[in-house]
């Protein structure tokens, strides 16, 4: 594991008596790509602003590199910051744009033309010095939005939404875009999103949060295949959420119908949630099936069929290569692998789990 550079230590924000963040606690490690990920007024901004220094928490310290830097301004800490609405001076050459922090900090011409120089030529708009912020696509102005953080060589770039104006394929083209200029640079990303296809196409970690509280920290991979709560499982991606019964290790009772598993520890006989991704849903002929249903919808999705399936009550979502008609009799088979076992929440009112780290 790198170097940790970045510690948020009981972090809580209120605004207006609305609690935004509840005692959060989150390390970010040295040339890391993070993404807080979750959705809107989970306090995924709030935590970025903070750590940016443009928001100052109620309670908490804020470390980077060992240093409380809590209450040090914006423009005295090692980072930079990418927002959506790019915030270029229209008034400006791309060049100028570029070169405003190095000349706020007196850098020497020769330096500064350098830098325009590098940057242009890492985010593939060498030439276009000269052009101003008007001329220029979305894409093309977040690109200089970025040249123009990076030339201050910040240790972090926090970047909130800045796909978020993008149409979809510019926005998928700057997503590698990203993950290159990361591994060229090697700086730490913090990014912001609540797109969990950009998390889960960018991200070293994705943490997720809600309603203030970080719900689970881990890889893309970790996140969506073992998610550690509904919430997870639900915004991550599409799932087949079922309340079930855990009847002992390796063991779960699902609509009345016993799946092996490969899950243990969670005692005899216990209620619990079960997470089955669409994909893993094998459908079989009726006789093969550990439950039997019949298809209701049927939607084609290019790369797969999207199916809804009715059996024992519940309407399971389905993708698969194969198709099988509307009103067909099927059977449903899942490896017990891509059963995912979670514990249910203590309360009905209990939406969040506290990551304590």
């Amino acid at each position: 594991m790198s170097k940790e550079l970045i510690y948020l230590s009981n972090i809580s924000k209120s605004f207006d008596g609305q609690l935004v963040l509840d005692e959060l606690n989150l390390k970010i490690h040295e040339n890391e790509f993070v993404t807080l990920l979750g959705p809107s007024g989970c306090g995924k901004t709030t935590t970025l602003r903070i750590l940016g220094g443009f928001t100052s928490p109620d309670t908490g310290r804020v470390y980077f590199d060992g240093q409380d830097i809590t209450h040090i301004p914006p423009n005295k800490r090692q980072l930079n910051t990418v927002f959506q609405k790019y915030a270029l001076f229209t008034h400006m050459t791309i060049a100028e744009n570029i070169a405003f922090g190095l000349k706020v900090k007196k850098k020497s011409q020769s330096y500064i033309k350098d830098k325009i120089r590098y940057a242009l030529k890492l985010v593939n708009l060498e030439g276009y010095e000269n052009r101003m912020p008007d001329s220029l696509s979305g894409g093309q102005q977040q690109r200089i939005a970025i040249a123009r953080a990076i030339v201050n060589e910040p240790k972090i770039l926090l970047l909130d939404e800045p796909l978020g104006a993008l149409d979809l394929k510019l926005r998928q083209e700057m997503q590698y875009e990203l993950i290159r200029m990361k591994n060229e640079l090697g700086i730490t990303f913090v990014y912001v999103t609540h797109d969990q296809e950009e998390a889960l196409t960018m991200s070293d970690t994705i943490v997720v949060m809600n309603q203030g509280y970080i719900q689970q920290i881990g890889s893309p991979e970790s996140i969506y295949n073992e998610p550690e709560n509904a919430f997870v499982a639900d915004f991550i991606g599409d799932s087949n959420i079922i309340p079930a019964t855990m009847i002992e290790d390796k063991l779960v009772r699902i609509l009345d119908t016993c799946f092996a598993c490969v899950d243990e520890g969670f005692g005899h006989n216990k209620p619990v949630d079960v997470v089955i991704r669409p994909e893993d849903v094998e459908l079989t002929e009726p006789s093969e099936g550990l439950l039997q249903g019949v298809v209701t919808h049927l939607i084609f999705k290019g790369v797969h069929y999207e199916m809804e399936v009715m059996a024992n009550g519940f309407e399971w979502l389905v993708h698969s290569t194969t198709l099988f008609p509307v009103g067909r009799q099927v059977g449903i088979r899942v490896d017990p692998f891509n059963i995912q076992i979670m514990n249910k929440p203590e309360s009905e009112d209990e939406e969040a789990t506290v990551i304590d780290i």
